[in-house]
């Protein structure tokens, strides 16, 4: 059994897979301990979990765990994984990676310099769906691509107080752009690869204490494909998510955020595509989850994997040039420029 410790529990989700992990002994991980610079938060989450909640970082480091879940506000990811590094445990880091990529290079020289294992958690890298386009992409049956394009959207200005919370916050998470645009950039990268160029422009739209609320970005690849990632945090319904436009064929994908689960959609196609020739759709028999949140908690099964040995769902390095995607859109859009990804301005965000 491998013991595993949680290094804050600022982003919810953790509750979520980490609960899943712990009603799955079978798997063979549990969730020991855990720790919070707020104290309350750390003794109230490792209740749930049935772990102890210990005092400070070091303390947990200290005990019998293999590895950590860094899931505390983005702020301090760095600090912790160097800390857990250090002490030779296992990382799981949460999304986003870091603030700025120079926190970015601090975590992937931390983890290469101890030599411990490595992954960020990114629920779209293991969602089936996903998985799927990403086979049907790289068997080519598409032809040549011309149009990726993924909607990613959130419902901020229904979430209460959202302006108060940590994800809002300039000096904890940057704001929501950096925060939750991290999610369709990645899943672009990771079934693309890097692109060479973007062009982005953000807008804020319902709530000034929100800022950057709305965003679209426009990468281009070497091969002449066209990414289109479109960012709406003030979204109160939707369907599809995600297009994909080849000279042979495409494919469809609804019901894969917050605002596309939220209203009835059991029973709908929620992933199709056609090849050129067929005599319509394919429809997939992969279902959509009822709810978003269901999404964050089948990331477990891949978490426990991983901690038991198995491949990094994203390695530190491939999380430091989804980041360096990320500050590049904001420096396009600062510049209103289409800039180089490689620009290293992007150390200046």
């Amino acid at each position: 059994m491998i013991h595993v410790g949680v290094l804050g529990f600022a982003h919810g989700h953790v509750m979520g897979y980490g609960t899943n992990m712990q009603n799955h002994p079978e798997w063979g991980v549990k969730i020991t301990g855990g720790w919070d610079h707020d104290a309350q938060r750390a003794k109230d989450s490792c209740e749930k979990l049935g772990a102890t909640a210990f005092a400070t970082a070091e303390e947990l480091l200290a005990s019998d765990i293999q590895a950590v879940i860094v899931s505390c506000e983005t702020k301090y990811h760095p600090d912790m994984v160097e800390l857990a590094a250090a002490a030779g445990k296992d990382i799981i880091c949460y999304k986003p990676m870091a603030l700025n990529m120079k926190d970015a290079d601090r975590i992937v020289e931390a983890v290469k310099k101890a030599g411990v294992r490595f992954s960020m958690g990114w629920q779209m890298r293991v969602d089936p769906q996903n998985i799927k386009m990403k086979e049907i992409i790289e068997s080519g049956k598409l032809g040549k691509l011309a149009i990726y394009r993924r909607r990613h959207s959130l419902a901020t200005q229904n979430m209460g107080n959202f302006e108060t919370t940590w994800h809002a916050s300039p000096e904890l998470n940057r704001d929501i752009f950096a925060d939750d645009s991290s999610h369709p950039i990645d899943m672009m990268h990771w079934i693309f690869g890097m692109p060479e160029t973007v062009s982005c422009e953000m807008s804020t739209i319902v709530n000034p204490k929100v800022p950057n609320d709305t965003g679209i970005a426009l990468f281009k690849y070497a091969n002449g494909m066209v990414a289109d990632i479109s960012c709406q945090f003030t979204t109160t319904a939707a369907e599809i998510g995600t297009e994909v436009y080849g000279s042979t064929g495409s494919i469809q994908q609804y019901f894969d955020d917050g605002p596309s689960t939220r209203l009835p959609h059991e029973g709908k196609v929620g992933l199709k595509w056609y090849f050129e020739g067929d005599e319509d759709w394919t429809n997939s028999d992969i279902p959509s989850p009822k709810g978003h949140f269901e999404r964050i908690i089948n990331q477990a099964p891949f978490m426990a994997e991983f901690l038991k040995g198995g491949p990094s769902v994203c390695t530190a390095e491939e999380g430091r040039d989804s980041l360096r995607l990320v500050m590049a859109c904001y420096l396009s859009a600062r510049t209103g420029e289409r800039v180089s990804v490689w620009d290293d301005r992007v150390y200046e965000i």
